[in-house]
């Protein structure tokens, strides 16, 4: 039976959180220091589950890391996997991060290889990129059900440089051909539909030509990629992760001051615009050269297209207990594709506060103006998002978490640090 957590109504918090790496970040120069010529340091490097999959899989593609703390030296390989590499079975857990960009660099590299992970990552949806793979000649076999995992790659070189992509259910699709491009001969990328979640393809952008990828681009909805391959700029250096911020911003915003550190002025992750939706609802932000300050002030209800940041649009559910009207978070469809169903576990658990709770394909919507005054058990579905996001009603009341180990995929001392900041 998984463990519960029993958290005690929080006052306030106060003091400096250090940042853990960007998950986001650390799993894709993890890869792009594979494939590039050269050595690289990478420092900061977030520890947890999901970059666990990654340096895993890495290491059974013969990459020789050597792991000290959060500095990883990579030795790149100056091109694709390839050294033999017949019958190379990687597990990739719940890891969007490993699956989808592994998936395009295997198959382009040398070899056969089979993509598997946990249940929720077999139906987790991975059809716009592999149908985009092998629409320029790559060979991708579903094992189990079409258009998701479990996959078996047999590796080579595209018969052809041009293609097409739905930009409509995941960036990491776009994300993964864009990482593969400079090391199969360069690629043409054409996004069909409204591309979801932009700040993650700028973030991606911004990594690969950090490593000499020369990207063109109209806008959102096309990239040319040139196959210049990679170039190790030596060492680079991990931002602290601006979605796992978006907790301890709501928790300062609500009651107290925190400062964040770890997040430059220059922040290249779109999760960092977080700070400006918390300013828009009446929240303290001060920024420095490297941080983030926030501080309690009385928070407004809003309402919101948050397409662009999925993932830290779930810490705004939590932060309508505390806003003097309702929240409505809009243009929210994906999360209906990510670790669980998180518009559907979202409706369910708020509900046990008494609020009212709207829902639709693509919105949610949460009042607190009535509430009940039940100490709640509320459930993760093995969704490190939906534990830290719950954590913040402690500040209405104590609460009990079941399986916070969860936050393990992107956060293992999540808890930790709440726990040393908050006065009860």
């Amino acid at each position: 039976m998984k463990n519960a957590l029993n958290l005690k109504k929080i006052s306030t918090v106060n003091g400096k959180v250090i940042l853990p790496g960007s998950k986001s970040l650390s799993n894709r120069a993890l890869l792009v220091s594979a494939l590039a010529s050269g050595n690289t340091k990478l420092l900061n490097v977030l520890k947890s589950d999901d970059t666990s999959r990654m340096i895993e899989a890495l290491q059974k593609l013969n990459v020789k890391l050597n792991v000290n703390a959060n500095t990883i030296d990579v030795t790149g390989l100056g091109g694709v996997f390839k050294e033999g590499l017949n019958a190379i079975d990687l597990y990739l857990g719940n890891a969007g991060t490993a699956m989808r960009p592994l998936c395009a660099a295997l198959s382009v590299s040398e070899g056969v290889f089979t993509l598997t992970g946990e249940p929720r990552m077999m139906e987790r949806p991975i059809g716009p990129l592999t149908e985009a793979l092998k629409s320029i000649g790559l060979r991708i076999e579903y094992l189990n059900n079409d258009g998701f995992p479990p996959l078996r790659i047999r590796g080579r070189m595209p018969t052809s440089h041009e293609l097409s992509v739905s930009g409509t259910t995941s960036s990491q699709f776009i994300t993964a051909l864009l990482m593969t491009a400079p090391v199969c001969g360069g690629l043409k990328i054409k996004i069909k539909g409204d591309l979801i979640s932009k700040p993650y393809v700028d973030l991606t952008v911004n990594l690969i030509e950090k490593f000499g990828a020369v990207v063109h681009r109209n806008g959102y909805s096309e990239f040319e990629v040139e196959g210049t391959g990679y170039k190790s700029p030596n060492s680079y250096l991990i931002e602290g992760d601006a979605t796992g911020a978006t907790y301890f911003a709501a928790a300062a915003a609500i009651s107290g001051e925190l400062e964040l550190y770890g997040l430059p002025k220059d922040c290249a992750q779109g999760d960092i615009r977080f700070m400006d939706v918390l300013e828009s609802m009446g929240a303290k932000i001060k920024r420095t050269e490297n941080s983030v300050i926030i501080s309690k002030s009385k928070l407004h209800g809003i309402e919101i297209d948050m397409n662009a940041m999925p993932d830290a649009a779930m810490t705004l559910v939590p932060l309508a207990m505390y806003t003097d009207g309702p929240v409505v978070i809009k243009n929210i469809a994906s999360w209906r594709v990510k670790e669980t169903d998180r518009i559907e576990a979202m409706v369910k658990e708020m509900s046990k506060l008494g609020v009212k709770v709207e829902s639709g394909e693509d919105y949610i919507s949460i009042d607190a103006s009535v509430r009940n005054d039940a100490i709640p058990t509320f459930d993760t579905y093995n969704d490190h998002r939906m534990a830290m996001c719950m954590s913040l009603i402690a500040f209405d009341r104590d609460v009990v978490i079941n399986d916070p180990d969860c936050v393990n995929k992107t956060f293992p001392t999540y808890f930790n640090i709440l726990k040393s900041i908050s006065k009860n």
